[in-house]
């Protein structure tokens, strides 16, 4: 499987368990951090998608970029909800996991772009 397909694969998964997980801090009455993850949880699958269709080298770099970007400050609201007792350590690595492993690849990616972007 190509490494863009499998990105568009996860980061649709990852979507899919914040989705998830904001429904559960909703429940708990937790509405600010519940808000932020929501929405830099499912802009790295936004941004991922929207690369496929850009406009330019320079448009698909700066999508990637930014979904690096928003899987980083994801990463920051795991890390406070953990802290914050408001989820378990399992979550949180199996969440973190799943980012870092998207992560990797976005770097992986952009890193490949750039080297590609004269050719």
């Amino acid at each position: 499987m190509k490494e863009e397909n499998k990105l568009v694969e996860l980061s649709l998964k990852f979507s899919i368990k914040i989705i998830e997980l904001v429904k559960e801090l909703k429940e708990k009455k937790e509405g600010i951090i519940s808000n932020q993850i929501g929405r830099s949880g499912t802009s790295i699958g936004a941004n991922i998608h929207e690369a496929q269709y850009a406009q330019s080298k320079n448009d698909f770099i700066s999508k990637l970029e930014i979904a690096l970007k928003e899987s980083n400050e994801t990463k920051y609201w795991l890390k406070l909800l953990l802290n914050t007792k408001y989820i378990t350590e399992i979550k949180f690595k199996e969440l973190d996991n799943l980012c870092a492993n998207i992560r990797v690849i976005l770097i992986k990616s952009c890193r490949t772009a750039k080297e590609n972007k004269g050719k």
